[in-house]
């Protein structure tokens, strides 16, 4: 009676002290044990495509940095908090090489071009209206740069968050996705808008008699006699032309960050490497989408009237001043892009670390 009355317990290898071995699984068993454990460990992490040696070390790995500090995901609240201080520091280091690319995508072929290239037009801009004509549209853009940069990446860490694995790290198809979704929803709710009124007001500056006495007034202007349909023009290619841009954009930047972290989803990036990894998904934005920008400029301008639509503008650029017209503009947007994203992940990433230190979420 005693004997029933003893525990037992399950041993790794073959069992001695007992002849029938019972509770005591058989070395097959154990192994299948293994197996599984091991497949549950693959599908909980996503590693299911390595070879079963690194899939087994990875998953745990993965899974030990989880349960030490949760899913590495970004609460929205921060990054629309985040993402405006970014916009707004950017914008105001940035401002110039946008105001010379605008320039020069709207001195059409049409006419007799007014300048001879980037130096040229900052020379004569500096001539007739001072340092200060480097700046002029500024205030609309920065009106619009800090919600711009809040809906960017308070949507893209709303779309992505759900979409991450147990360790926080989004896949690049995934982040090509959500980019798109965070690129329309800036071009509806901020950029159209704001970009209308600042090419206005820059292709304004162009006239002998300039209209336009600042943001506001600018606005009203274009309200009272367009309504607020005329802040809207090229709203087509401006949501193609964002929705792109932040799809390139975000993939470029999240594929480096994976590349960057391999196997360790906790290893910190340095600024400079952040710095690094944005520029270059800035220039490829820029070699992937500066068509739909020219024609969004062009379908936003004073001169927005002569075109039926964002396809007849596109052929019309095509028709009478050849495909070189749609890279116009190209290296001082290369310049100003680079700098741009640059900045603005840096700065994001950043405030974003601060914010978790004041800022407790779940």
């Amino acid at each position: 009676m005693s004997s029933l009355l003893k525990p037992f317990s399950v041993c790794e290898g073959p069992c001695e002290s007992c002849g029938v071995k019972r509770g005591c699984p058989s070395s097959a068993q154990q192994q299948q044990q293994r197996r599984r454990r091991q497949q549950r460990l693959a599908a909980v992490a996503g590693l299911g495509s390595l070879p079963a040696h690194q899939r087994s070390y990875a998953a745990r790995r993965n899974l030990a940095a989880a349960a030490i500090g949760g899913r590495k995901i970004t609460h929205p609240g921060k990054a629309i908090l985040a993402g405006g201080i970014a916009g707004g520091i950017e914008i105001c280091i940035t401002f110039p090489t946008e105001y010379v690319k605008t320039q020069l995508q709207l001195d059409e072929r049409a006419n007799p071009p007014r300048y001879r290239g980037i130096g040229d037009c900052v020379k004569l801009t500096v001539q007739d209206h001072g340092l200060r004509g480097l700046y002029r549209g500024l205030s609309s853009l920065l009106y619009g740069s800090i919600p711009k940069s809040a809906v960017r990446f308070g949507t893209f860490e709303m779309l992505s968050n759900p979409m991450r694995d147990a360790t926080g790290r989004l896949d690049n198809t995934r982040s090509l996705l959500c980019g798109l979704g965070a690129g329309i929803a800036e071009a509806i709710v901020v950029v159209c808008p704001m970009e209308t009124l600042k090419v206005k007001m820059i292709h304004d500056q162009c006239s002998l008699r300039p209209r336009y006495r600042g943001f506001f007034h600018g606005i009203s202007e274009i309200i009272r006699e367009q309504g607020v349909r005329g802040t809207y023009q090229g709203l087509t290619a401006t949501v193609l032309k964002q929705g792109t841009n932040q799809a390139i954009r975000f993939y470029v930047m999240n594929a480096l960050r994976n590349w960057y972290k391999g196997d360790d989803p906790r290893r910190e990036m340095h600024p400079i490497v952040t710095a690094m990894f944005g520029a270059t998904a800035g220039a490829a934005s820029v070699f992937g989408n500066t068509p739909l920008d020219v024609v969004k400029t062009r379908m936003q301008g004073l001169e927005a009237h002569r075109y039926k639509n964002t396809m007849d503008c596109a052929f019309q650029i095509l028709k009478h001043e050849g495909p070189q017209a749609f890279y116009k503009g190209t290296v001082p947007r290369l310049g100003r892009v680079c700098l741009d994203v640059a900045i603005v992940f840096v700065i994001y990433e950043e405030v974003v670390k601060l914010l978790n230190n004041v800022w407790k979420t779940q």
